[in-house]
């Protein structure tokens, strides 16, 4: 059982009430909104751990009510939609959403999704360091805070997962399997698309010229790679 509170927002009555039936009985605290513009309101008003939104509703739509929740807030949000198109999902993703779920979905499945939504990947045996720097961008990893030319950079906690993932991991290439489990959950491992916009983003935030990385390098068809500034 669980206290997470969770945003329901999806114009269709009947959905509405079946989400929060289901989330109540899972031990969640739900609230529920019939619009982008409602939902906006709410997540404004009161804290929420997580939104599920339905892409597809009237007014400002969920791809927008995305883009704005993300603009001012790190919630997780779980887009839920009918369209099932690559690039539906990448426009989704590159608008702030963490996970996308095509409708119909099983109860199961959509209950695996918000607890993978919710949990941050666990601290690494291995260890990660205190404190990165890359040039002009420093990482603190024990205060979840970076800094760009000494100004703060916002990043989504799945973000900062990512990063601290392969920062500690330097210089090795993380297939895109190990990469997704790590960081999302052991559930995923064939959503390549999550890991192509999600590294797109961090380098648009970390590196000097997001267009050729120094640091949050490719290895085409395998993973990515980690690659810090070589000390003298």
């Amino acid at each position: 059982m669980t206290s997470a509170r969770i945003l329901v927002v999806d114009d269709e009555p009947q959905i509405r009430r079946v989400m929060r039936t289901t989330l109540v009985a899972r031990g969640y605290m739900v609230s529920t909104a019939r619009s982008g513009e409602e939902a906006l309101e709410k997540v404004r008003e009161e804290r929420f751990d997580l939104v599920l939104l339905d892409m597809n509703m009237p007014g400002i739509g969920g791809m927008e009510a995305c883009r704005m929740l993300r603009s001012h807030s790190d919630i997780p949000i779980v887009i839920l939609s009918i369209r099932n198109a690559e690039k539906e999902k990448v426009d989704a993703l590159d608008a702030g959403a963490d996970d996308y779920v095509t409708k119909p979905f099983s109860m199961p499945e959509l209950l695996a999704r918000i607890r993978a939504a919710l949990r941050r990947a666990p601290l690494l045996s291995t260890g990660t360091p205190d404190l990165v720097n890359l040039g002009a961008t420093e990482i603190n990893f024990v205060a979840r805070r970076v800094t760009v030319n000494d100004k703060e950079v916002r990043l989504t906690p799945k973000e900062f997962d990512l990063l601290r993932y392969l920062a500690s991991n330097p210089d090795e290439v993380i297939p895109h399997a190990k990469l997704l489990q790590a960081v999302w959950g052991p559930d995923y491992g064939e959503e390549v698309e999550y890991l192509r916009v999600f590294i797109n983003q961090l380098r648009k935030k970390i590196e000097p010229d997001p267009s050729h990385p120094s640091y949050l390098l490719t290895e085409p068809w395998v993973g990515y790679r980690f690659s810090p500034p070589k000390k003298a």
